[in-house]
């Protein structure tokens, strides 16, 4: 694989992560992305092949810590051999250790298992063989403290004990949304872990490390103020939907509107947007399961939208809403293609919002 372009998928655990941390040491330009198992393993791998097309370069796709059932490494195969007689020149390699992928390790000389190791020890190995690893003083110790914790080594008991700390600190990340903001949310959670090396040869490190995990949050998301984890949180997300407003707005029936998926918090993001970003009339967040919750500043009453397009409703400034038969997606390009839908549909109904008036 010398290809200098690279596209990582890896698992949404602290094995997934830390995958991704040991190649952020080696000569690659990195493209990361996540995944959990299901369909969201297929959509990801679908967007990877879409951006790999766009950019019309030589590339590498890296996947690991998923397996890959007979079905998916069979198209994943096919769509990358296409490429390749289009003069793509596109390498794939996964590296695993889930014994349930042997049917496609079998078949596949790309496809690498090994149950022995976890898939950060499977990743660092390969790459100090092939992949021109630069290895921090770190890495080695971190390694085997994931190793430790992933494959449940309990008589190893200082890189287990630090490695349920590291398992927590990834499991509640749960600042930033990895659909919406998935660039910012994987270099979020590579940066809490390089942090967490820090600590490594403390003594007493998993309790040291517990002590500073809101600390380093805070580190994180910080900028030229102090405040609480969840102001400082709640300031960068509306920062980074700011960002992507060409992206991510809206119209119906003559009102700008921002739509968000899975971020959460309405009422204070929500709001903050709309102080932020005042030529928008609306801010719409769609959960998981279809939930709407919508947020308005006194220049429309979003209880109307929630009626027209869910049946629901609320207050003219907050209100909500469920999407029936609503698909839960990994990509947000598919979620905004059902929304738009809806409004098309709704837009073709007479009738006109009426707006709130401040008194």
């Amino acid at each position: 694989m010398n290809n200098k372009i690279m596209h990582h998928l890896s698992h949404t655990d602290l094995d997934g992560y830390s995958c991704q941390l040991v190649m952020k040491e080696t000569p690659y330009t990195l493209f990361n992305y996540n995944a959990n198992y299901g369909a969201e393993v297929k959509q990801t791998l679908e967007l990877m092949l879409q951006n790999i097309k766009k950019d019309n370069k030589e590339a590498s796709i890296l996947i690991t810590d998923l397996n890959l059932n007979a079905d998916e490494a069979k198209w994943l195969n096919s769509e990358v051999e296409k490429l390749n007689e289009k003069n793509k020149k596109i390498t794939l390699l996964l590296l695993d250790h889930h014994g349930s992928g042997e049917e496609s390790a079998n078949k596949y000389e790309w496809y690498y298992l090994d149950t022995s190791r976890c898939a950060t020890k499977i990743t660092y190995d390969y790459a100090k063989e092939h992949f021109e690893l630069n290895e921090p003083a770190w890495m080695e110790k971190f390694v085997n403290i994931v190793n430790a914790v992933d494959l449940w080594k309990m008589e190893e008991n200082e890189n287990f004990e630090y490695g349920k700390v590291c398992m927590r600190l990834v499991s509640e990340m749960r600042e930033l949304n990895k659909v919406m903001f998935a660039q910012d949310d994987n270099n979020y959670k590579l940066s809490l872990l390089l942090e967490a090396v820090k600590y490594i040869n403390e003594e007493n490190a998993p309790i040291v490390l517990d002590e500073n995990i809101h600390k380093i949050k805070k580190e994180f998301f910080k900028k030229d103020h102090d405040n609480t984890l969840d102001n400082l949180a709640t300031e960068y997300i509306v920062e980074l939907l700011g960002k992507a407003r060409d992206e991510k707005t809206i119209y119906y029936k003559g009102y700008r509107g921002y739509l968000s998926y899975g971020v959460g918090n309405t009422s204070i993001i929500g709001n903050g947007f709309l102080l932020a970003y005042p030529e928008y009339d609306f801010i719409v967040d769609v959960s998981f399961r279809g939930t709407l919750s919508i947020r308005a500043n006194n220049t429309v009453n979003v209880a109307l939208i929630s009626k027209e397009w869910t049946g629901g409703g609320g207050h003219p400034n907050a209100a909500g809403g469920r999407i029936i038969g609503f698909k839960e997606q990994y990509r947000y390009d598919k979620v905004k293609a059902q929304i738009e839908k809806i409004i098309n549909e709704k837009e073709s109904v007479a009738g006109e919002l009426e707006y709130k008036k401040e008194s």
